[in-house]
């Protein structure tokens, strides 16, 4: 007599096995020895470990990770609290101008203490400029074609933008200012208000501190608050 073939071993699901846990979460309850039994492979070695170690080292790294998102938000919080501090007392004191050469001299100073940015210039048509012989004093630039082409040409079509600046571009737009062996960087903004009123340049010898990638809000910001009162203090006839 033959013996009957032995049925093939049957093997559960793990995607059945995890349903069914889900839909009965009270099944170790009352099956503690079975939850120190199940072993698991060792996220950091060939070996296993418990359940129970692989929650604990489960928990602890999610704790770790929350620990770090609130680092990471408290020092964003900082940082925007001393953004806006810098900037408080930068507007304030171009708020005290007396006169458009007070004023750029003053973003001069705000602009090198306050956020480590070396150079600036203000490029602004005559009609905003003392008539002679009170020509417009550093930072202050009176827009020519020349300049207002190459300004233009950087700026390639947008209100603001972050550029490397090359040491001759550095001595056209800013030739009060120290140039670079070297290409520099710079932050570009078109001054408007109704109608072109000229250009603001921040520069530094670093290449890298306006990068390309960085966001232009703080410089239109900045450009806006300048524009509004170069017009404010420009003489009248």
């Amino acid at each position: 007599m033959n013996r009957a073939a032995p049925e093939p071993r049957k093997t559960l699901d793990p995607d059945v096995v995890a349903q069914w846990l889900a839909r009965h979460p009270d099944f170790f309850v009352g099956r503690e020895g079975l939850l120190q039994q199940l072993k698991l492979p060792h996220p950091d070695t060939q070996g296993t470990t418990s359940l129970l170690e692989r929650l604990v080292r489960d928990l602890r790294h999610r704790a770790e990770q929350a620990e770090w998102r609130l680092e990471q938000l408290l020092e964003s919080a900082r940082h925007n609290e001393a953004q806006y501090r810098r900037t408080r007392e930068l507007v304030l004191a171009l708020l005290e101008a007396e006169d458009n050469d007070a004023l750029g001299q003053a973003l001069a100073t705000q602009m090198s203490e306050r956020f480590h940015t070396p150079a600036v210039a203000l490029w602004c048509p005559a009609r905003l400029s003392d008539p002679e012989p009170h020509p417009p004093q550093p930072p202050r630039q009176v827009l020519d074609d020349h300049a207002a082409r190459r300004l233009a040409a950087l700026l390639d079509g947008r209100a603001s933008r972050c550029t490397r600046l090359t040491p001759t571009d550095w001595k056209r737009l800013l030739p009060h200012a120290p140039a670079p062996d070297q290409a520099g960087s710079c932050a570009l903004a078109r001054l408007t208000l109704g109608e072109p009123l000229g250009y603001l340049v921040l520069a530094s010898h670093d290449p890298d501190h306006f990068r390309a990638s960085l966001d232009t809000l703080f410089t239109e910001y900045l450009g806006d608050v300048v524009t509004r009162l170069l017009v404010r203090l420009a003489p009248h006839e």
